[in-house]
């Protein structure tokens, strides 16, 4: 199958160029003049107007240009600095009138500080305009990435003849640079060898209508159908956030989703422990803690609570992480969230435990370099903070599946390391007890033990997907990291070397692949895009090294953006149509919906543990101190070490520990 490529433009957002106390009064969505700034309000525009560039406005056609560092702790009208050698003091305001005429009228709002600690510069907010063409670099808030989203999503045949339009109009024929170093720019698409790939069978329970099922474009549903292995929710509750939802409609879509768990091959009980109640989201710490005390009296002792059900308003703010918190690391209570819009639709897609679906070759023992030997397949992700955010730590989640040969679930870790620190501190890690001397631990070891816990088996192969590592990081990333595990496997048996395979995902690139001809329907899904299973392995890859490009999922809108594979270390001798298979495989057993996913599983897993583990951190409420690092737990799904610290590389202060998952969370895959 001929595929065309090319390098895709990126769309970004800009700063609007808008004086400073404009830019500030929609920053806090009031009239400025009307109170003072509390210690939230200038945190919040300090962090906005770090690093921004401004021109004065005060000095006619001078408009000199500067780089905000911070704002000034004094008010403007508080505010002197000296004028001569004898230390003579003049205010602000004093020196903008007498200077430039110029009458400051928000005396209470702090200056801009412009200069350094040496030689400061206060510049007052009015004087000062936002420079035009600045690209926004923080956070981006919902509406924004809607708004940006709407403007920027493109079908593939619009995409590409955006493309073509743009290259046509940019001439490069004509551009005498090109000219001058020999540069030739096509104005036609690369065009590339693609394969696709066959979806797997997948194989769900033998009392179901349909016992397997073979994936159409990426996708199937479960009706008919049974979980191949059911979870068990005895004992369940209720709690309704949405003030939009009354208790007659919770009763219902709990009753309903107890029917349809039921249905799909759940042992789940119809009656909850103790009826549903409607609460206000202000009081969630209050009402979970005493809600979870009366079903846990009403069970009695040596009976858990299975499952909290929560009916959220659609826009919740920080209810979702505050509840996500409570739950996980203080109450030890596995919860699922349901958005009210959900809860009208009556959608019956939730699912909670157990296991969904295997691949038929899985149990059947047909998948090369898995299927033979006990393998453990990882997945690792870092996420650091946004921009802007230059006190929080940077968090690293590794999972690893704990069953084989179906390799679908995966337990969890998470840890806090220092603040941008893109290698995983808490791989392996040796450390002096003073009882029992020198101990060694850490997130790979925890996982090999809880591996074998599991399966009875030592793992005989490890096979590591690694996310969010850019190309310049490859080698050193792999040296620290396959180090790590190689330590680790050889902390429980002298001789313990299994082969390692070490692949890093990537999806934060610009290639984007379109079919030749976008009106084939054999060529396109119902998006235009191209099929799930797409895998291009030469001409854009590495000319010695062993990585391709693969789109696992079905296009939703806009254009796909394949995911890009490179094994960076192979002693397991995989051929590329076998890891290339294998990997597009396991996209068919992401838990989270019946669809095939644009990453594998275990990557995937690893990043949503990192963004969960954010939730756990206490919110940042000044403009100075640092947070910093240590493990969630103890052991199986929160591994590690409780609260001791990790020191990367040239890093010198300790990282404030997350708090630890409970056990019973630990057990199921609660980062889903």
């Amino acid at each position: 199958m001929g595929l065309s490529l090319n390098i895709d433009m990126s769309s970004t957002a800009f700063i609007e160029p808008l004086p400073v106390i404009d830019f500030v009064q929609q920053l806090l969505n009031r009239d400025v003049s009307s109170r003072p700034l509390s210690d939230a309000d200038r945190v919040k525009i300090k962090k906005a107007l770090r690093g921004v560039r401004v021109e004065v406005t005060h000095r006619g056609n001078m408009r000199r240009k500067y780089r905000i560092s911070g704002l000034t702790s004094q008010t403007t009208g508080e505010l002197t600095f000296p004028v001569d050698e004898s230390g003579t003091l003049k205010s602000v305001v004093e020196y903008f009138y007498e200077t430039y005429g110029f009458v400051i009228q928000h005396t209470q709002w702090p200056c801009l500080q412009v200069g350094n600690q040496q030689r400061p510069n206060y510049l007052p907010m009015e004087v000062c305009k936002i420079v035009e063409g600045q690209r926004y670099s923080k956070r981006l808030n919902e509406r924004q990435i809607t708004a940006l989203l709407k403007v920027t999503c493109q079908r593939p045949h619009e995409r590409e003849r955006d493309i073509m339009q743009t290259v046509h109009h940019n001439a490069y024929h004509e551009d005498p640079y090109a000219r001058e170093f020999g540069i030739k720019i096509s104005e036609k698409l690369a065009s590339v060898e693609a394969r696709i790939l066959p979806a797997p069978w997948l194989k769900y329970h033998d009392t179901g209508k349909e016992k397997d099922c073979l994936p159409q474009v990426g996708q199937w549903n479960m009706m008919n159908k049974k979980m191949v292995n059911g979870g068990t929710v005895n004992h369940w509750i209720c709690i309704n956030f949405s003030r939009h939802v009354q208790d007659s409609v919770a009763r219902g879509f709990c009753f309903e989703l107890a029917q349809m768990c039921y249905i799909s091959g759940m042992a789940f009980n119809p009656e909850p422990v103790i009826p549903p109640i409607s609460a206000r989201p202000e009081h969630v710490e209050k009402v979970l803690k005493t809600r979870y005390h009366d079903a846990m009296t009403k069970l009695g002792q040596g009976k858990e609570l299975d499952l909290l059900i929560v009916i959220l308003p659609d826009n919740n703010g920080s209810l979702y992480g505050d509840l996500k918190r409570i739950c996980e690391t203080d109450l030890g209570l596995v919860s699922q969230c349901c958005l009210t819009k959900h809860v009208f639709k009556m959608s019956k897609q939730y699912m909670v435990g157990g296991r969904n679906t295997v691949l038929v070759d899985a149990i059947s023992r047909r998948i090369p370099l898995v299927s033979d030997r006990p393998t453990i397949i990882f997945g690792a992700d870092v996420t650091h903070p946004h921009p802007g955010e230059d006190s929080s730590p940077s968090i690293a989640a590794v999972v690893a599946s704990q069953d084989w040969p179906e390799v679908t679930k995966y337990a969890g870790l998470v840890c806090a390391q220092a603040h941008r620190q893109e290698l995983i501190q808490d791989l392996f890690k040796t450390w002096q007890d003073p009882v029992r001397g020198a101990v060694s631990g850490g997130m790979i070891k925890e996982l090999l033990i809880s591996f074998r816990r599991a399966t009875g088996q030592k793992p005989q192969r490890i096979i590591f997907y690694r996310d969010g590592v850019s190309e310049g990081q490859f080698y050193q990333v792999l040296l620290y990291e396959l180090d790590a595990i190689r330590k680790a496997c050889a902390s429980l048996e002298p001789n313990y070397q299994p082969p390692v395979t070490f692949v890093v995902v990537q999806k934060r690139h610009h290639t984007r692949l379109f079919a030749n001809n976008h009106h084939d329907r054999n060529a396109v899904d119902r998006s235009g895009n191209i099929l799930p299973g797409t895998v291009v392995d030469s001409k854009i890859c590495h000319p010695t090294e062993f990585d391709f490009y693969l789109c696992s999922h079905a296009g939703i809108q806009g254009t796909s953006r394949p995911a890009h594979y490179h094994v960076l270390w192979d002693e397991n001798k995989f051929t590329a149509d076998g890891l290339q298979s294998l990997t597009n495989n396991l996209c068919y057993t992401y838990a989270r919906c019946t669809r095939s996913v644009s990453i594998v599983p275990p990557a995937y897993y690893a990043h949503l543990a990192a963004f969960r583990a954010r939730f756990y951190m206490e919110p940042e409420t000044s403009d100075s101190g640092s947070m910093t690092s240590g493990t969630i737990g103890r052991g199986g799904m929160g591994g590690g070490v409780g609260a001791r610290s990790t020191r990367g590389p040239g890093v010198g202060a300790a990282v404030r520990p997350l708090p630890a998952l409970k056990e019973n969370v630990k057990r199921v895959m609660f980062y889903c």
